[in-house]
């Protein structure tokens, strides 16, 4: 007959691990939920002004039905640890804890429902941040530029960007409201020769790929000769959209994982620079995963034995790691705008610091 450390065939065990996961998630979502609540009242009675101009329907599901999960995904690390400590420090000092590794359960085995429910709160920490949140900000960010302040960035001037490796397109001035840019040039290159220029007084976008020049010069520099060709008007295809070409400072909350992933490496291939902030999104996304799992081995670690300051000592802790955590995260993030280190490697030191620190904890805690 299998024992505690068995993964199923104890009807004991079995009872226990849906307990924990039961505790676990309720008390993290309930602790979510409580701070929602208080963010959202805060946040009405900010916008108070912009709410009596807006029709109900667009408050309710173009701005909060898509606030709540932001926020949620924002406050989802911090919830993880504090939920952890409570629940388990409740547990810890009803002796439940004593109980359970009494019987024979082993430490490691008693980690098993917490981990569990850590991969619930990670794979849906990961839908929504990836696939759900980032449509959803499109029209929150819509219905705080009508109705809010309006935070737009329509237009940029001097913006080139290499087409490909022998290819790179310019443009004088772009607006995005009109979907055209002046002083349009289209250079291309054979190494370092120049083989061909179009130049054109106006581009105007016309979907996918397809651009409408106005007043155009095409030159084709031959070894002897030089070709011309001119018009009022020419339709052609040229690899580029709007959003390559003017790009605002949060377009990478407005972008799916996938969507994320193709426009960076577009935009590396055509050697624009400040793709970073697209970086730092991309793998923040898959680090706030891991920190599920990091930061509710601590959380066990630390609350799953009596102290003499009881449960808030735990959650004084708790709230301590969870703050310098978050802090943590948000330094390196410096680090990776500045240049000083990789997007990825940014993203993910904190993770490994927690890790490191995570596992010294369970160690010690395993012990005692």
């Amino acid at each position: 007959m299998e024992g505690p450390e068995g993964s199923g065939g104890n009807p004991q065990a079995v009872i226990l691990d849906r307990y924990i996961t039961k505790k676990f998630l309720g008390t993290y979502c309930f602790a979510l939920a409580l701070i929602l609540a208080i963010t959202v009242m805060f946040d009405i009675n900010e916008k108070m002004e912009a709410f009596q101009k807006a029709p109900m329907k667009e408050i309710i599901f173009d701005y909060f039905m898509n606030f709540l999960p932001y926020f949620a995904n924002q406050f989802s690390p911090l919830f993880v640890f504090i939920s952890v400590i409570f629940f388990t420090s409740k547990l810890a000092g009803n002796s439940e804890i004593i109980a359970m590794l009494s019987t024979g359960m082993s430490y490691r085995r008693m980690m098993r429902p917490y981990l569990f429910s850590a991969a619930i709160i990670a794979a849906v920490t990961f839908v929504l941040s990836a696939y759900i949140i980032p449509p959803g900000n499109v029209k929150m960010r819509n219905f705080m530029n009508t109705y809010v302040k309006d935070k737009r960035i329509s237009a940029t001037s001097n913006a080139q960007l290499k087409i490909s490796k022998d290819c790179v397109a310019y443009f004088g001035d772009f607006n995005t409201l009109s979907n055209r840019g002046t002083r349009f040039s289209l250079d291309s290159f054979d190494g370092t020769r120049l083989t061909s220029r179009l130049t054109a007084g106006s581009a105007e976008w016309r979907g996918g790929y397809s651009w409408r020049l106005r007043n155009f010069v095409e030159r084709k520099f031959g070894a002897e000769r030089e070709e011309i060709r001119s018009g009022m008007e020419l339709d052609t295809i040229v690899p580029i959209q709007p959003q390559d070409i003017v790009i605002s400072t949060s377009d990478q909350e407005a972008m799916t994982t996938p969507e994320l992933a193709r426009y960076i490496e577009r935009q590396s291939q055509r050697g624009v620079s400040n793709v970073r902030q697209f970086e730092i999104e991309y793998h923040r996304r898959y680090a706030a995963c891991a920190a599920a799992f990091i930061l509710t081995i601590i959380g066990v670690s630390l609350s799953s034995r009596k102290v003499k300051g009881g449960m808030g000592l735990n959650i004084g802790i708790g709230l301590v790691l969870s703050f310098t955590y978050i802090l943590f995260m948000t330094l390196t993030q410096t680090f990776a705008v500045t240049g000083m280190t990789s997007p990825m490697v940014a993203m993910w030191i904190p993770n490994f610091v927690y890790a490191i620190i995570a596992l010294v904890l369970y160690r010690r805690a395993s012990r005692m």
